[in-house]
């Protein structure tokens, strides 16, 4: 790890405002320290947030807000989560260990960088992420985890975060605050392709801090996320759905599906939400949706299994949400 200075603020005000080049800001660090370890983040300057009263989950014109400091652990047994987001409760549980729960942070979590190992390990010479310029060593290279969704010729590497993708479904909104202000910025479109420049990951301004996540009123109390990995505990997604359906005298009146572990970021897929809404709730049904939801994938030699994985996937989310037997 190489030298940083350090500095700990107690409110928002003191944490923004720095200089975006070289700084970092410290929550539970459970990525952020990791990544420095590794001597793929190098920050100038690290300033500790932890003091910052930011952990708070309250009501929110029926929904409800999450300060970007409340821990997972906080946000998976929360009343109000388990009653109206369960798919949330559902990813939050299915990452990590409870230990990381523990300590990881909302914030940090929507903010957590690829798990490629282009991109986390130094002796891989080759990652435009890390070194821009530097090609994708991922597309020629070991490429079974990597994404199928929103790639390019400079990137594959895929999004890492269950929660992410629930948040995505419930169409969370990020309150940013900067030396300019405050604004909100809708998740889906806060984590940004990887197209030419696959360094940029995120719509964030110079000192800008993540403060809040706000979840509005679901379509409907119900979700399901369904996660498949190589092994069941400890293990990121090979493939993964988030669902939410209203269903009403057996027709789908309104759906949300984001899927994880195939995407460049958390991928939320309209074409599969207009396959399903207004039409009967059938095996059939979701069959089309999730052909629909993977049309645009392009998919590499190694990683190829993703494209059937993922369609049995959204089904079986689908049909679980629906409480539809097979």
């Amino acid at each position: 790890m190489r030298p940083f200075a350090y500095r700990r603020v107690e409110d928002v005000a003191g944490a923004v405002g720095q200089p975006g080049e070289g700084h970092r800001f410290l929550a539970g660090g459970t990525t952020l320290i990791d990544l420095m370890r590794l001597d793929v983040e190098r920050p100038a300057v690290v300033t500790d947030i932890t003091r910052v009263p930011l952990a708070e989950i309250t009501e929110h014109e029926g929904g409800v807000r999450i300060g970007a400091l409340a821990s997972m652990t906080q946000v998976a047994e929360h009343g109000l989560i388990a009653e109206r987001y369960p798919a949330l409760r559902e990813a939050l549980l299915a990452s990590a260990s409870q230990q990381l729960r523990n300590m990881a942070s909302m914030g940090g979590n929507v903010m957590q960088r690829t798990r490629c190992p282009y991109f986390r390990d130094v002796a891989f010479p080759s990652c435009n992420k890390r070194d821009p310029g530097s090609g994708c060593g991922a597309r020629a290279g070991h490429h079974r985890k990597q994404a199928i969704l929103g790639t390019s010729g400079a990137c594959i590497a895929e999004h890492a975060s269950d929660a992410s993708v629930a948040l995505v479904a419930y169409d969370a909104v990020l309150t940013l605050q900067g030396p300019g202000g405050e604004r909100e910025v809708p998740l889906r479109e806060f984590n940004l392709l990887p197209g030419d420049t696959p360094q940029v990951e995120h719509d964030l301004r110079e000192g800008e801090l993540i403060t809040a996540l706000t979840l509005p009123a679901p379509i409907a109390r119900s979700g399901v996320y369904l996660k498949i990995r190589d092994r069941q505990s400890y293990e990121f997604a090979l493939s993964s759905a988030a669902v939410v359906l209203r269903v009403e005298g057996g027709i789908i009146g309104a759906a949300r599906v984001a899927l994880g572990g195939v995407g460049t970021v958390p991928w939320r897929s309209p074409e599969a939400e207009a396959a399903l809404t207004g039409q009967p709730a059938t095996l059939e049904t979701f069959q089309t949706a999730a052909r629909a939801a993977l049309a645009g994938a392009e998919p590499l030699e190694e990683n190829a299994f993703k494209v059937p994985l993922t369609e049995r996937v959204i089904v079986r989310a689908l049909m679980q949400a629906a409480g539809v037997d097979a």
